[in-house]
């Protein structure tokens, strides 16, 4: 297979899914091509995006296998199938075990909604607001196994305005995301990601 092929893990929604496929239909994703939807929530938002796109899922419920590593074993056997170069978490709500996290080591990546190190875990714009803090963000990050404690990729500001709800610093921390995340996955698609330890290097194109 040719082309650099990328994997999404989602659970819900599937916002920066859709925002991903998008960007690879209109040439946005650096010749990246989204080739698979993985998702734990066989009735969640987020499958109705994908066929609706044409894009192949694999479904699975945790709870009918024995352990996490099942499961994930037979996800990197469908990876590993397509040729999968990069998987993308994209509101994949399960900690990932070193099943996936060895395999893909320095080709999974994450999205998060505040300015890392700040806030990981869930909640992370609930958790902002309520420590009031001025800025925060997105922040795309390398998974290594952890809460959220892979070296940092990108990350991109954002104001929190007077009287800011809950509700409205979403909208406009998802908005950045969609737009930050497909910029990323196109530096991975070109080879401008280099990661030395935790120091990650975006090269100029």
């Amino acid at each position: 297979m040719s082309g650099y092929r990328i994997a999404v893990f989602a659970s819900g929604t599937g916002s920066n899914f859709q925002a991903l496929a998008e960007a690879a239909a209109e040439g946005r994703l650096g010749g990246a091509t989204v080739d698979l939807l993985v998702c734990d929530k066989p009735a969640a938002p987020v499958v109705g995006r994908a066929e609706r796109l044409g894009i192949p899922t694999h479904l699975f419920v945790p709870k009918q296998y024995g352990s996490r590593e099942e499961y994930e074993a037979e996800i990197v056997a469908k990876l590993e199938e397509l040729e999968i170069d990069l998987v993308v978490l994209a509101g994949y709500m399960r900690l990932l075990t070193s099943v996936i996290v060895d395999k893909y080591a320095g080709r999974l990546i994450n999205i998060h909604p505040s300015l890392l190190p700040a806030f990981p875990g869930t909640n992370a714009i609930g958790q902002a607001l309520d420590y009031g803090v001025k800025l925060s963000g997105v922040t795309v990050h390398f998974v290594d196994g952890g809460m959220d404690t892979g070296p940092i990729i990108a990350q991109r500001a954002i104001e929190v305005a007077e009287h800011e709800t809950e509700e409205s610093f979403a909208q406009a921390v998802h908005a950045v995301e969609q737009e930050l995340y497909p910029q990323v996955v196109a530096l991975f698609a070109q080879g401008r990601v280099k990661l030395e330890g935790r120091k990650v290097t975006l090269l100029k194109g």
